[in-house]
């Protein structure tokens, strides 16, 4: 059980995700933590899901006519804030969690107070991990990643991007966390100034990473494991689906390109620094596990 001695709250941005799977997220929250102030964040003006919000006493929020979820994430943070929230939890809607996850990373936290973000172990319904931690992004990974994908693979800088060399089995120190499931201490995000409203898709994460870095850690625990069950695909129905996914392509250049223009391109000392510290305390990057499913070959996503 959460422990009501401290103040917690939960965003769930909803997307297309089935009713059925939000309601047994839903579900999961209420059982394991009574006391924890879920915000559904419907960005995709899903019919009954408010409905679903009041069955379960969570607070239902319209996500305005804009893309990303930076700004719905921030107006969640303050709005959490106002009412009291110690520590902030980001779950995408195809998480499934075990009753004893979030009161395991909120104890953490509160034993670790130089910890600003928590990220579990993520693996699929088979039981492969899904290696979602990462490096901070440069346009090189992009560009391999997003155009030459088996070389990326084969080179072996794939593995060393996704932090390989760990076996995601002990407590490191990470760069980027994965956005799915994200552990936040609230007075930290706020005193980092929140997200970014200007990124899309993952880079939002990436930037708050980044900042959170300058006066707390990122830190990922083994010892807390969250199921990702795999999305629905709306994109492939139609034309419609086509232009969505044309749609997100072009938003993710974009924020690519706002990304490395706030942050530099080539030169981005910051980068490197965080980026060697993370590499040195995995050491030499091993072989990809047999039990590891491949998070993909785009490092921004």
């Amino acid at each position: 059980m959460c422990a009501s001695a401290v103040r917690a709250s939960c965003c769930i941005v909803c997307g297309t995700a089935a009713l059925e799977r939000i309601e047994h997220l839903l579900l999961s929250l209420s059982t394991a933590c009574p006391h924890l102030l879920v915000y559904l964040v419907d960005d995709a003006r899903q019919p009954g899901l408010a409905a679903l919000a009041g069955r379960y006493g969570a607070h239902y929020r319209p996500q305005p006519e804009r893309p990303g979820h930076a700004l719905a994430h921030n107006r969640v943070l303050r709005e959490a804030a106002d009412a009291g929230s110690a520590h902030h939890l980001l779950l995408g809607p195809d998480i499934g969690l075990p009753l004893d996850a979030v009161a395991r990373m909120i104890a953490y936290l509160e034993q670790h107070p130089d910890v600003g973000l928590l990220a579990p172990r993520v693996q699929g319904i088979d039981g492969r991990l899904q290696p979602l931690c990462s490096l901070l992004p440069g346009p090189l990974e992009m560009l391999l990643g997003r155009c030459f994908p088996l070389l990326h693979r084969s080179s072996g800088r794939l593995a060393r991007y996704q932090l390989h060399a760990s076996g995601y089995s002990r407590v490191m120190e990470v760069p980027v966390p994965p956005a799915c499931c994200l552990l936040m201490r609230v007075e930290t995000v706020l005193r980092a100034g929140m997200f970014d409203e200007r990124f899309l898709l993952r880079f939002d994460t990436v930037d708050l990473a980044r900042r959170t870095a300058r006066i707390a850690r990122t830190v990922f625990v083994p010892h807390v494991t969250v199921v990702r069950h795999p999305a629905r695909d709306v994109a492939r129905v139609g034309a419609g689906g086509w232009r969505r996914r044309a749609a997100s392509c072009w938003r993710r250049y974009v924020s690519a390109w706002r990304y490395f223009n706030k942050w530099g391109w080539l030169r981005d000392a910051e980068r490197d620094r965080i980026n060697g510290r993370a590499l040195r305390q995995l050491g030499p990057v091993r072989k990809r596990p047999d039990d590891v499913r491949p998070a993909g070959t785009d490092v921004a996503g």
